[in-house]
């Protein structure tokens, strides 16, 4: 199994500060102890080719970027008509190489399952880029077997989120060749720190996965998000 531990983006938070090397720049700072990051920015605006160029050749060997697809595709189009934005975000990308690790689309609270739109699709991405894809869904909808087929069969996991919509959105689901969990903090979305407890519970949960394995802290606007991943790490050794 390949464990990836990290956090959304690579901020450094001034109370984890001494838990980092001194030297270098933020980025080179944080993939010295962390194994991966999740780019966000990308869900906002495009990049420019060099900007990918420099966060590749800041990180060590075997770190990896999780990057988020635009919004223009997920919330906008709706996953619709998406060919055109979807080569444009694949080759923005591109300059990673071989740090570039799961894509990440993460869907509208307010899209539900379509099959015919969905699948179409993800039959589209699939014939434009064959590496990992990570699915959040946000709907009640996508929690059924029906989407759950619908996504194995294209070779895409489902995100285990929390907090979690309903109890099957706390659980990865979806490809069985990765899994990814996504914690935002709960119950106050993206402040709440996860505690010795939780991180306890999530280390035998990430113990048990056979397949690769991301885990993302997304509680950042606190600056918990550091910590817990640093935590969770020193949990799995």
């Amino acid at each position: 199994m390949s464990l990836r531990i990290g956090t959304a983006g690579w901020a450094i938070p001034r109370i984890h500060r001494e838990r980092f090397p001194e030297e270098g720049s933020g980025l080179e700072r944080y993939a010295a102890r962390l194994t991966c990051a999740e780019v966000n920015t990308t869900f906002y605006r495009p990049h420019r080719p060099a900007t990918f160029e420099r966060w590749r050749d800041a990180t060590p060997e075997g770190f990896r970027f999780a990057v988020k697809v635009p919004r223009a595709i997920t919330h906008e189009r709706r996953l619709a008509d998406c060919g055109d934005l979807l080569a444009m975000f694949l080759q923005m990308a591109a300059p990673l190489g071989d740090k570039l690790g799961p894509l990440l689309v993460q869907l509208p609270p307010s899209l539900p399952l379509e099959a015919a739109t969905a699948g179409a699709f993800l039959a589209d991405l699939r014939r434009r880029h064959a590496g990992p894809v990570a699915l959040e869904p946000r709907h009640v909808s996508w929690f059924t077997d029906e989407a759950e087929n619908l996504l194995a069969d294209h070779g895409v996991a489902r995100v285990a989120a929390d907090p979690a919509k309903v109890p099957e959105a706390a659980r990865p689901g979806g490809a069985d060749t990765l899994r990814y969990w996504r914690l935002h903090g709960s119950p106050d979305m993206y402040r709440t720190p996860y505690g010795p407890e939780r991180l306890d519970a999530l280390a035998e949960a990430v113990r048990a996965s056979p397949v690769e394995t991301w885990v993302v802290f997304d509680n950042t606007t606190s600056g918990a998000a550091a910590g817990d991943a640093l935590d969770l790490a020193a949990r799995l050794g």
